[in-house]
């Protein structure tokens, strides 16, 4: 063989390696949030959103809502205008609605990677993982309680997760931490495992305070309150309650300008009327109240407008999800925040199964889909939710964050330019041919479909060859690869040893408590 052959045959091997290196490298991407170029579903008429809005405002005044065990609350109503008679506020018709009228239609979640900050509203979509979970589903199938390795282990996926813009927040209950402490070692791990943006604690006031705190040293004082860099999920005990310990929280965020999610909890049928409707007249009214006292405590603070919609089963008492009448009351909630003019959150990876099966993925595709379609701007759990929320499932987890991606490319409409329309395509090709080797395949293949990172396209026999994998067994593997694969943000030293020493000082001052 000659010299130019043998270089010939070199050059062709080194490309082939070139390519091989550059599949099997590791990539840590992360796309930007989806900037919705479809229209909304829109379920309600104007008469019929009319109707809702009247009904809420005669909820507020007549009916009214409890601020439970907290004066300070009951004080700040009376002083705004409202009845106070013992713990219940009768808001005036029209009072709510103009203290919601500070409230930002938009803002930006900072994040410590500038690139990776997100903007909630308009017609945006960000996408965070499962919240709350006190339960994992293992890789060994094993469903049991969750722990700080466990949450860890979420937050690198997440961060690994190129369609997931948002670190989320309690994306598992770590148990075998006490309960008053906990909240320290989370936060801490979205903050240096991560950077992506995160959630702050809610479980009580002095745990708002911890975030915020735990922020200004990630950030600095100023930064933090002059920015918002966290999300808080701010939960109304449906029916028309208001916790201290929630108001306590959002007090705290709202003073220092952090955004607060005010989301009904909503189990049609037990926390709110069966019908569409009516659930629509209850959210709309609890959701005023709410981002009207975020806003009496500091005007214009950052707010969502929230919607955490199930049903109930009434056979035996079980919540249900991606049923039609969830999809209804997200579509139409949808309308009501954005006649507000607030962000909305609602939606997820909502599924009631025990497994990550056939009715976890309908369920969830139901929901995900609705909740795109309906404007939704921030959307809590969707990934690795399942049993109804109890459990946290890392196959789930990896499974819906691939389907995330079709999210993303939905929503970027159908392009009409010159390259789209294809005409040369079709006159290369003629009758009778195929498209497969035209130039307008080739200059556009890379990027005409959206391909998975996780499900199995191959034929029959290599499937089998390969053995027979279904779609969990190849979620248990990415699990693996990406935790693998996994590399921890850089973070400026000295304030990853000032997080920590925050972090031991709290937790010497707090006493051990798991209730």
């Amino acid at each position: 063989m000659s010299d130019a052959a043998t270089a010939r045959r070199r050059a062709r091997g080194g490309g082939g390696a070139a390519r091989r290196a550059e599949r099997t490298a590791v990539r840590i991407e992360t796309a930007k949030y989806i900037e919705r170029n479809i229209p909304n579903f829109e379920v309600l008429s104007e008469e019929a959103l009319e109707i809702i809005e009247t009904n809420a405002e005669t909820v507020l005044e007549e009916i009214g809502v409890n601020f439970v065990e907290n004066p300070a609350a009951l004080e700040r109503w009376r002083q705004a205008g409202a009845t106070v008679v013992g713990e219940r506020v009768h808001i005036p018709r029209g009072l709510a609605r103009k203290l919601c009228s500070t409230a930002p239609s938009r803002f930006t979640q900072h994040a410590r990677n500038p690139e990776k900050s997100v903007e909630i509203g308009g017609r945006n979509l960000v996408l965070a993982p499962v919240y709350g979970p006190p339960f994992v589903l293992d890789l060994n199938g094993v469903r049991r309680y969750a722990t700080m390795e466990d949450f860890n282990s979420f937050v690198k996926l997440g961060y690994m997760s190129k369609w997931l813009h948002h670190s989320g927040g309690t994306v598992c209950e770590p148990t075998d931490v006490p309960v008053s402490k906990r909240h320290l070692d989370m936060l801490y791990s979205h903050m240096s495992l991560s950077d992506k943006p995160f959630m702050g604690s809610v479980t009580e006031p002095s745990r708002a305070l911890d975030s915020i705190n735990m922020a200004k040293v990630l950030f600095g004082d100023d930064f933090v309150e002059n920015n918002t860099v966290m999300t808080s999920l701010i939960n109304i005990n449906s029916p028309l309650t208001f916790d201290s310990i929630m108001m306590g929280a959002l007090e705290h965020f709202a003073e220092h300008n952090q955004a607060a999610i005010i989301s009904p909890f909503i189990v049609g049928g037990a926390m709110a009327p069966v019908s569409v409707v009516g659930t629509l007249t209850q959210v709309l009214a609890e959701v005023m109240a709410g981002v009207a006292y975020s806003q009496m405590i500091r005007p214009g603070a950052p707010v969502i407008f929230g919607a955490f919609v199930t049903s109930i089963d009434m056979n035996s008492g079980a919540p249900t999800f991606g049923t039609p009448e969830a999809a209804q009351i997200t579509a139409g909630a949808g309308q009501l925040a954005r006649r507000m003019g607030l962000p909305y959150r609602s939606a997820g990876s909502f599924n009631g199964s025990k497994l990550p099966d056939a009715q976890a993925a309908y369920e969830t595709a139901n929901s995900l889909n609705s909740g795109l379609l309906s404007g939704v701007n921030f959307m809590l759990h969707s990934c690795g939710w399942l049993e109804g929320g109890l459990v946290a499932s890392f196959e789930k987890f990896v499974m819906d964050a691939d389907q995330l991606g079709i999210l993303h490319k939905f929503a970027q409409g159908v392009p009409y330019d010159e390259n789209a329309q294809a005409m040369d395509a079709i006159r290369e090709v003629g009758p009778g041919g195929h498209y497969l080797g035209c130039a307008h395949t080739q200059a556009n293949f890379k990027s005409g479909f959206w391909r998975t990172d996780l499900l199995d396209y191959k034929p029959y026999e290599t499937w089998a060859d390969e053995g027979s994998r279904d779609t969990r067994q190849l979620a248990n593997m990415r699990v693996q690869k990406l935790l693998n694969d996994y590399q921890q943000p850089p973070l400026d030293p000295a304030i990853d040893e000032a997080l920590k020493e925050y972090v031991a000082k709290r937790k010497e001052e707090l006493p051990d408590s798991f209730t």
